[in-house]
């Protein structure tokens, strides 16, 4: 494998390869951003990874009240799912059971596709009769009484079939402090990407996987090629100077915003340097042959 070099960080000549998605957008606002991002948090929690979540959701951006629906601070949260009736599934439960349930939440629609998914139109059941329709600015919403007053949430929001998850870069550093020192930096750039999330916690995987393994039924398991404990027993792709690894994974609403986020990511790294981050950067890949976008290292460095 050919290597690049940036500010002493040596960039291995691979790509990330990331799978077609469906996706939505909402803006859930309250009466504080801390609530509104209370309802946020709550509703994109055990949202990793559709092996075992069955979607990947995370807060894209917090939004001031200038610029909601209603005039209250709020935050954009994306759900990511592979088909359109697992989209639609999720986002309804963590809605109701999250989202509803939260001290002065609202929730409104905030992607415009060419399919539409259930908001309100599935939550307006829980008012027992006395829920409401409204119409106002050629937008649809429904108002069910709950205990702190009501809870207004929009009829519908778009789904978008362009999306895209999996594009992820690895870290790969000396030890694992400082492969989290760069981690961190690379999940800070990223959050001001717009249409980007990173669905694991606090945007870092440590658990990076393979697919299959030895055991009956399991879709993935350790990546231990780049398991520094493994290096020695396995075909290892570490060398001598690396005892820790970390990855970062994104999910965009369209490809530019994948490519914008792994740009910012692999930038913060880069400009983070080798002395106190990582000392080398690579990507996951199955070989190009299972996800259609592949997004190339060398093609996304500053």
């Amino acid at each position: 494998m050919q290597e690049l070099t940036r500010n002493g960080i040596v960039i291995d000549d691979t790509f990330a390869e990331a799978f077609g998605m469906r996706a939505t957008a909402i803006i859930i606002t309250a009466p504080t951003l801390k609530w509104a991002r209370q309802a946020a948090i709550t509703m994109t929690g055990f949202a990793t990874s559709v092996i075992g979540c069955g979607c990947e959701a995370a807060i894209d951006i917090d939004i001031p009240a200038s610029e909601t629906p209603d005039g209250r601070p709020g935050c954009r949260v994306m759900i990511f799912a592979m088909s359109t009736d697992d989209l639609q599934k999720q986002l309804k439960t963590r809605l109701g059971q999250c989202v509803l349930t939260s001290p002065g939440s609202a929730c409104f629609a905030d992607l415009k596709g060419s399919a539409s998914l259930d908001l309100g139109s599935s939550l307006r059941y829980f008012g027992d009769g006395w829920q409401i329709s409204k119409k106002f600015g050629g937008r649809h919403y429904w108002r069910v009484p709950v205990m702190d007053g009501e809870f207004l949430c929009e009829a519908k929001t778009g789904l978008t079939k362009d999306a895209v998850g999996g594009g992820n870069f690895l870290l790969l550093a000396a030890d694992a402090e400082k492969a989290l020192a760069a981690a961190e930096r690379a999940v800070a750039a990223i959050e001001k990407v717009p249409g980007a999330i990173m669905p694991f916690p606090g945007g870092i995987v440590r658990s990076g996987s393979k697919v299959g393994g030895k055991y009956k039924g399991m879709m993935a398991s350790t990546n231990d090629a780049y398991a520094p404990t493994l290096r020695g027993v396995v075909k290892s792709a570490l060398g001598p100077e690396i005892n820790a690894v970390l990855e970062i994974v994104i999910d965009g609403e369209n490809n530019d915003a994948v490519n914008a986020a792994m740009r910012a990511g692999l930038k913060a790294v880069i400009d983070f340097g080798p002395k106190r981050g990582a000392l080398r950067i690579s990507a996951g890949n199955y070989g190009g042959k299972l996800g259609k976008f592949h997004y190339h290292l060398k093609d996304l460095l500053p």
